[in-house]
């Protein structure tokens, strides 16, 4: 009972699984040297990337992003409660490795950005191959003050990582890192009012995070659950989505003028417009602000004031490259900004006003094939 990007754990089962993961490789393949291009406002900023997902400017005016990595080979099963398969008789397993995952750095140089590995050997896994093959790593950055902090989602013994968990983990100034915040065991100690038993995963699918006050703010699309985490490493629940809104896989953090706002992925198959954006106050109370969009994997708001949304696929039923897009919200009005993004998983604006989008952020293989876009706004 999976869906085909099976590391969020969104969907329903698949009637044709085979059928669909095939449909998606002549995908992949078709569209591989798709990127946006043509549009007079979007460029490649960087390449070398393997999956890369969440990503944030740095206090140094330097980009740092999360790279999802490689995924790996070794199995738990047998170890710890596995994760369920895509259908009867279906393997569900995820494999996974200590070390397949990094963040990078990304200095500018002219129009263009230098990738730097500035943190490596992080855990990565993947869901079967009947699940979509998805890959989880690092799954977001972010700073409070210079210091830098980093969202594990491909760790944890359900996904094939023996003696790691998903969690928070620090950048310290020896080069080295900690752990602060386990949040595999946060998830089994805090479960939430509508688990999808079908859909369940232990370790959860932690996808993004952000910085607030001086604390950390994740989501974790595969219970909807919200979660503050304290430099210190205390979790505390803002609201569990899913008790008001029912699985509905919320993906998309960003946080403005005192209150956060989320947007949601939904579950495949992808039905158009399903998707709804929600402003969450601090103390928990959540408000639907807006409808109608498709596969919300990124939230942004602008120097204009005005909150960008990223769609990772339009107008299909299954994630297919060349549809994702980035639409302005200006009151009533929405504009579409760039059309055309090959599954794009996260965004940001840079100190020079334009966005910055993880493309490429899954599918191909990781072989270096993930590009940051520098997208200028009209």
């Amino acid at each position: 009972m999976k869906n085909t990007h099976a590391s969020l754990r969104a969907g329903k089962q698949l009637k044709n699984q085979s059928l669909t993961i095939a449909v998606l490789t002549t995908l992949f393949s078709a569209f591989a040297l798709l990127s946006a291009f043509g549009q007079s406002n979007v460029s490649v900023y960087s390449t070398g990337l393997n999956n890369p997902r969440g990503l944030k400017f740095g206090p140094d005016g330097n980009l740092y992003v999360a790279e999802g990595g490689f995924g790996g080979v070794n199995s738990t099963v047998g170890q710890c409660t596995q994760v369920p398969g895509p259908g009867p008789g279906m393997p569900g397993p995820n494999t996974g490795d200590r070390t397949g995952s990094r963040i990078s750095k990304i200095i500018p140089s002219g129009a263009h950005g230098f990738r730097t590995t500035i943190l490596d050997n992080l855990p990565s896994s993947q869901v079967s191959p009947q699940n979509g093959s998805f890959i989880s790593g690092v799954a977001d950055v972010a700073f409070v003050g210079n210091t830098l902090y980093g969202l594990l989602s491909g760790a944890g013994c359900a996904n094939g990582v023996a003696n790691t968990s998903n969690g928070v983990i620090r950048l310290n100034p020896a080069g080295n890192t900690t752990l602060i915040a386990n949040l595999s065991a946060w998830v089994v100690a805090n479960p939430v009012a509508h688990p999808d038993p079908e859909d369940f995963s232990p370790d959860g699918t932690w996808y993004s995070m952000v910085e607030a006050g001086g604390n950390l703010f994740a989501l974790n699309p595969n219970t909807g659950d919200f979660v503050k985490i304290t430099t210190a490493g205390v979790v505390t629940r803002v609201v569990d989505i899913s008790a008001s809104q029912g699985h509905i896989v919320p993906t998309a953090l960003t946080f403005q003028n005192g209150n956060f706002y989320v947007g949601n992925l939904n579950t495949f198959p992808i039905v158009q417009g399903s998707s709804k954006l929600f402003k969450i106050t601090p103390a928990g109370a959540i408000t639907s602000i807006g409808s109608a969009f498709t596969t919300v994997l990124g939230l942004a708001f602008g120097p204009d004031g005005h909150l960008y949304v990223l769609e990772n696929t339009t107008g299909n039923p299954f994630p297919t490259p060349g549809t994702g897009r980035i639409v302005r919200i200006a009151g009533a009005v929405r504009t579409v900004i760039a059309s055309g993004l090959f599954l794009p998983t996260a965004m940001t604006f840079g100190p020079d006003g334009a966005i910055y989008v993880s493309n490429k952020g899954f599918g191909p293989p990781p072989n270096g094939l993930g590009q940051i876009l520098r997208i200028t706004v009209p």
